[in-house]
Order: C-alpha cells, then sequence, then structure tokens
C-alpha cells in the first residue's frame, strides 16, 4: 500500500462544491490552536481543524 501524501499534495476531490470561508470564530480557533503549538500563526493543518470542527457540529 503506497503511502498517504501530504494534504498539500493531494488534489482536490472531483465534484466537491468550493469551501467557504472560514467564520471570524474559526480563525480565533485555529490561531488559538496554533499558539498552544507555538506558531506565530494557523498553518492549513490549523485550518483544516478547524473546518472539520464545523463539520462536526453541523452533524
Amino acid at each position: 500500500m503506497a503511502p498517504k501524501q501530504p494534504p498539500w499534495k493531494r488534489p482536490a476531490p472531483p465534484g466537491k462544491a468550493p469551501r467557504k470561508p472560514l467564520t471570524s470564530a474559526e480563525i480565533k480557533a485555529a490561531k488559538a490552536r496554533a499558539d498552544t503549538a507555538g506558531r506565530r500563526y494557523p498553518n492549513l493543518v490549523d485550518n483544516m481543524w478547524a473546518l472539520r470542527q464545523r463539520r462536526l457540529s453541523d452533524r
């Protein structure tokens, strides 16, 4: 089995609607997560985490 590629190297899934921008609350959550990890600003993984929290709360 081939190892998984990192998210920034994967192509966008076909047929998916474009993502909506992060809300101000999600931006704050991503910044807080980055700060906890010792980063000055959120990276792709922090933003993906914030989007996942949105999808989990919609269930």
